[in-house]
């Protein structure tokens, strides 16, 4: 009972985590798009794509491989060789990186930046803290330090929108706004530089077992770049073929649909680190019972939450950014609310075959899927705009799913409760009949009206027994006793 405690806690405490986070960029929408034109807020767009992009890069899969290969190990010093070995890769690669942006600094700056230099500069120097935070904050991570890995995922991200908000509102340029998400990534950054030091005491690498826990992060890395250009690269080439203000127009659609992420984003975070264990003990008993949980109630939530954010995109775009935006974007928002759901199945089921260490399987499967998704934009985008870049990331996150699902089979039986899942699939539709019939315009309206449908979906959820009483119970049970 005690793991099962300890996973749905720190999966709890993760969740909230996430959803502060997606609420923070939230916020931050009708801030910039209120005080910036379009074509402003699309180069904070790009600004953000290339700061989620280049850690994918530069960290070489090590911040996984850390996790993967250190979260059963007690040898203190072990664990400090291991880390200041990947660390040190990690900031020369880093660097090589940031130094690419100098020297191409006028192609880059024209394709993604409107040409503006300033933006560029502070880029380079945003992502390379980006990929050391990245892997200082996969430290606390691996070790399952839950709350200081959320305290500062949190605060990364609120120092930056706080202080970007308060140039925005000051009647700062936009270059200014971007400075505000540096000081975010600095700070968070030098506090937890001196707390891992201070556990761990500096030490020179020696690189012993760089060798295999590069063979194990390499064929990562297209699994993560590819997810990458699944995930934004839309925004790249909607930018170059459309122009920024078409960005603008796609990015809070796009963000809107994307806050579904969250709700994956603590079992991408716990299961890796909870799951070897009993992997290597041979209990698959435990194993599949994780798995099993873990999908079932990612559906439970993400389904209904889908379906929602579809039918109600238009007037929430609207209260959190201009009537303009919301007038040419809604249509995205549910394209890409059904990829993520699709996204958090991968998401999932991927760890049967991470946990065989087939990680090249996963990595030939998102090199196919971000080459296709890249030429499937170039040819949707020029014809059918901004829709067209959602529809074409539906379909790469439909392929990913479906093809690491016939490999994942293979190894162990895929988690899914069927007849929990129609039943989740019922009461989200019926819920989702009411909100179309209500049709909310404005905040007061719209928070009713999601306050009532949430109330009818768990209701006939429960009356259906999609949730069964056994579990009720054991979730009140493990809240009991925490």
């Amino acid at each position: 009972m005690n793991e099962y405690k300890n996973f749905v806690q720190r999966i709890g405490l993760v969740g909230i985590t996430n959803i502060l986070i997606s609420l923070s960029g939230l916020i931050f929408i009708p801030i910039i798009t209120k005080n910036f034109s379009v074509a402003d807020y699309g180069i904070w767009a790009q600004v953000n794509t290339t700061i989620a992009l280049v850690p994918n890069i530069a960290n070489l899969g090590l911040p996984y491989t850390m996790v993967r290969f250190l979260s059963a190990e007690t040898d203190k010093s072990k664990i400090k060789e291991s880390f200041y070995s990947m660390l040190a890769i990690v900031v020369a690669s880093s660097a090589i990186i940031s130094l690419v942006f100098i020297v191409f600094q006028n192609p880059i700056a024209n394709s993604l930046f409107g040409g503006n230099l300033n933006v560029l500069y502070i880029v380079a120097i945003i992502s390379f803290f980006a990929c050391m935070n990245l892997m200082l904050i996969s430290f606390f991570r691996t070790f399952q330090q839950i709350k200081r890995y959320s305290i500062f995922l949190i605060l990364q991200s609120y120092i930056g929108v706080l202080i970007s908000s308060y140039f925005a509102l000051t009647g700062y340029n936009i270059e200014t706004v971007i400075l505000g998400l540096l000081v975010g990534y600095l700070v968070v950054f030098i506090i937890m530089g001196l707390m891992i030091g201070g556990y761990l005491g500096l030490a020179i690498p020696r690189f012993k077992n760089l060798k295999e826990e590069l063979d194990f992060a390499i064929p990562t890395i297209p699994s993560n770049v590819s997810s990458w250009v699944v995930d934004s690269s839309d925004k790249y080439v909607i930018g170059i073929f459309l122009g920024s203000a078409a960005v603008g127009y796609y990015s809070p659609s796009y963000a809107l649909g994307s806050i579904l992420l969250m709700f994956l984003s603590p079992f991408a975070l716990l299961l890796p680190a909870v799951l070897p264990k009993y992997f290597e003990e041979g209990n698959l008993k435990q194993v599949n019972i994780f798995l099993k949980y873990s999908m079932k109630y990612f559906l439970i939530i993400t389904i209904p939450a889908a379906i929602g954010l579809s039918l109600l995109s238009k007037p929430i775009l609207m209260i959190i950014s201009t009537a303009e935006i919301a007038t040419n974007g809604y249509l995205v928002t549910p394209f890409v609310c059904l990829g993520a759901v699709l996204m958090g199945i991968y998401g999932i089921i991927n760890n049967i075959l991470i946990l065989e260490k087939k990680t090249k399987i996963l990595g030939k499967i998102w090199i196919f899927v971000g080459v296709a998704n890249l030429v499937f934009n170039i040819i949707a985008v020029p014809f059918i705009g901004i829709i067209g870049a959602a529809l074409v990331t539906l379909i790469c996150y439909l392929l990913a799913f479906v093809i690491t699902a016939y490999y994942s089979k293979k190894y162990i039986k895929l988690p899914f409760e069927y007849k929990s899942l129609i039943k989740t699939i019922f009461a989200a539709g019926i819920m989702g009949i009411f909100v179309y019939i209500v049709n909310p315009i404005g905040i007061i309206n719209v928070l009713i009206t999601i306050l009532l449908a949430v109330a009818i979906y768990f209701g006939i959820l429960f009356l259906i027994k999609g949730i069964e009483k056994e579990e009720f119970n054991f979730l009140k049970k493990m809240i009991g006793e925490s």
